[in-house]
């Protein structure tokens, strides 16, 4: 079974991040947002029909493409 992507968590969820496959333009702007393997991410909120999603990684709130965030592998976490 594959790793669940950070597109799959809901509100109040938390994941740590297992790989980022994503294209190099987009990889480098995770890396300067913070998004690093084995960073524990946090989802906020999501919007409807497949709208982007709000997450905070370390101190850093961040609100993605939900295509971005599909290119996120994670491992989930039980909620806090």
């Amino acid at each position: 079974m594959s790793e669940p992507r950070l597109s799959s968590l809901h509100p109040g969820d938390s994941a740590i991040i297992r790989a980022i496959s994503a294209e190099e333009s987009l990889h480098h702007r995770l890396l300067a947002l913070g998004f690093r393997i084995g960073k524990e991410i946090h989802m906020i909120r999501t919007a409807r029909f497949r709208g982007p999603l709000q997450v905070r990684i370390g101190t850093t709130e961040v609100i993605m493409r939900r295509c971005d965030a599909d290119k996120i592998r994670v491992s989930h976490q039980t909620a806090q």
